[in-house]
């Protein structure tokens, strides 16, 4: 079209379509879609390419939607593009229906879930590194971003980060309409507000009427031909715009119209031949970059010797990177103690470090796999907690990351509580279809990081500071899903379980119950999820007695997996867990371990226990699990 009264005609034109789908699902957010209605006419139409046909064309433009509850806005696009009917659009927020109240990956034009606020820019940051770095390839990125937003801090970890990477293929586009959901924004219509600190994060900034389609026209050609920075389109917005009763109203934010025929009658619905949009599509080399391919040369360490799980995560991150050419590495500010600088030297262009912002850490992670590279992000344990939402979130949007979390638990010692992972197995167990993993030597945390590669969703390791035996042979398989039984006489009395250092302590625990006379089964639960329930239901039917230990809080940890399992398998056994149920100081691992109750000693009282409160028999098939917890 590229016309002034056509692109405001298709501006009017997606105000009604979000009007009418919001009215048929009787909520959404329709003001919120009208205010950058005429933004969106004028991208679509006179800057996107993409083509809508062949979503996965790599030259495609990505459109992402950072104020995810304009989502009325996006569908209504893609019936403008002709990729949907009405009946689609129509179908908004109905059961079963992919166009659902926030995007979601179901439909194959939509990268990433968004709707947590403060998420589509960070997440774009991934995608135009991909363009520049990896694809190479000149496909931009632009961002429909909310002025409410702009008050999360994990919007400024993704400005300050894509101004300090140069990112000239990345443009967000700031929708300023001065209302959020209950009260007017932080700066309203102050646009130099914004403007100033975007420039000095290092953008271009642009401010425009957001209803001025020749304006906005200009705004995208200079943003297209600007390089070495990102541009910010600054956009002064009504919300609500071209309906009298709700324009620049308060109170409206997340409603349907009252009176939507009323507004569709003010908007001339039915008095304009439809808009079709002609999108214009990519052009040029389709071929994305490939990196060289190599052989895999996993690390290899001798059993009875000793190594760092984390430093086996690295080691072995490194090799796979050698051999396949898809596989990334990204760090926190933390890469000589995650030993992620090893692949840093060995492969620099596929790394990327992130600095000291976990949510953009992982945003970025979750952008570079949306063009189909292999993320693996790592940092201590403990500061995934900040990230969390960005990790629940993945998991919405299907993403495919893989996460390593070092310096887990009291073990790492001296530093203190701060540094210490205590509730990283639980958060990540809650994230849908994710996978944890907990490696005990340096040979398995090497498999398993293999295995981790091709393994799809939220993928995360935990693993240890200091340096554990190694106990397993180079080529032992460990099957995600699966454990390992150590020690069995056939005859034994009870079951120790841990992963990580506290299998290390739980082998120690049996060594001690031997001279007793006590004979303990010995089980490395290396994947706390998904679970060996089998394996579990066994040692509890021979048994009938198991103590658990884990340097984690026993709220949500490895114990709980097991009685989770034992329940899903009808299986009955005295449980006991031990766990960190204290707050650690400053002491040696050792003293850590001893003071938390999980080393050797306090494994086997907690073994002696449970001999002399259940008769030697196994229990009996109706008796209950029961977990007792112990310091």
């Amino acid at each position: 079209m590229n016309t002034h009264n056509a692109w405001e005609g298709l501006g009017r034109q997606l105000r009604i379509d979000s009007i009418r789908a919001s009215s048929a699902a009787g909520s959404g957010h329709p003001t919120s879609s009208m205010s950058a209605a005429d933004l969106m006419a004028v991208l679509v139409d006179g800057h996107l390419r993409y083509d809508f046909e062949d979503p996965s064309d790599p030259r495609n433009d990505h459109l992402i939607f950072s104020k995810g509850h304009a989502s009325p806005l996006l569908y209504s696009i893609y019936r403008a593009a002709g990729a949907i009917d009405d009946a689609a659009l129509l179908s908004y927020r109905e059961r079963g229906s992919d166009f659902q109240g926030h995007p979601t990956p179901a439909l194959p034009w939509v990268d990433v879930a968004t709707g947590s606020l403060g998420q589509g820019l960070p997440i774009a940051v991934g995608i135009a590194l991909a363009g520049k770095r990896l694809d190479r390839l000149p496909y931009r990125v632009w961002v429909l971003a909310g002025d409410g937003e702009m008050a999360e801090g994990s919007m400024w970890e993704a400005f300050q980060y894509a101004g300090f990477a140069g990112l000239d293929n990345l443009t967000v586009i700031v929708d300023v309409n001065r209302l959020g959901q209950s009260g007017e924004t932080m700066h309203g219509w102050d646009l130099d507000a914004y403007a100033r600190r975007l420039e000095a994060f290092g953008w271009q900034a642009i401010e425009v009427d957001g209803h001025d389609v020749d304006a906005i026209d200009a705004a995208y050609a200079r943003a297209t031909a600007t390089t070495d920075r990102p541009t910010a389109i600054v956009a002064r917005t009504v919300k609500g715009s071209g309906v009298s009763a709700v324009a620049d109203h308060l109170g409206m934010h997340g409603k349907a119209l009252v009176d939507a025929d009323a507004a569709l009658v003010e908007l001339g619905a039915g008095t304009h031949e439809r808009i079709t949009v002609e999108v214009h599509r990519p052009e040029g080399d389709r071929r994305p970059h490939a990196f060289e391919l190599g052989t895999l040369d996993l690390p290899r360490y001798a059993v009875g010797s000793t190594e760092a799980t984390r430093r086996a995560f690295a080691e072995a991150l490194v090799a796979i990177g050698r051999a396949r050419g898809d596989v990334v590495a990204l760090d926190g500010d933390v890469g000589n103690s995650t030993y992620t600088d090893l692949f840093a030297a060995a492969l620099p262009d596929r790394f990327f470090e992130m600095y000291i912002a976990e949510n953009q850490l992982v945003a970025a992670a979750v952008g570079l796999q949306v063009r189909g590279w292999v993320p693996f992000a790592a940092t201590f344990g403990a500061f995934w907690s900040r990230a969390f939402d960005f990790i629940r979130m993945a998991a919405v949007s299907r993403a495919n990351i893989r996460l390593s979390g070092s310096h887990a638990g009291v073990n790492i010692g001296t530093d203190g509580p701060s540094q210490m992972a205590l509730e990283d197995i639980a958060a990540m167990r809650t994230v849908w279809g994710s996978t944890v993993l907990y490696p005990s030597d340096a040979n398995q945390a090497a498999q398993l990081v293999l295995a981790m590669a091709d393994h799809p969703g939220v993928v995360y390791m935990r693993t240890t500071r200091g340096a554990t035996p190694v106990i397993y042979e180079p080529d032992d398989s460990f099957p995600i899903g699966g454990s390992r039984v150590l020690r069995s006489t056939g005859d034994d009395d009870v079951t120790l379980i841990g992963a990580g250092v506290t299998l290390h302590e739980a082998l120690k625990a049996a060594d001690l119950l031997a001279v007793d006379g006590i004979a303990a089964r010995v089980i490395d639960l290396y994947s706390i999820k998904p679970i060996d329930s089998a394996t579990l239901a066994i040692a509890a039917r021979d048994t009938g007695r198991i103590v658990t230990a884990e340097d984690h809080r026993p709220q949500g940890g490895l114990g709980e997996s097991v009685l989770t399992a034992l329940a899903g398998e009808g299986a009955t056994a005295r449980v006991v867990q031990l766990g960190v149920t204290g707050m650690p100081g400053s002491a040696t691992p050792e003293e850590q371990l001893a003071d938390a109750g999980i080393d050797a000693r306090a494994i086997a009282a907690a073994a002696r226990r449970l001999m002399a409160d259940v008769p030697r028999e196994p229990a009996n098939a109706g008796e209950p699990a029961f977990a007792g917890k112990e310091a």
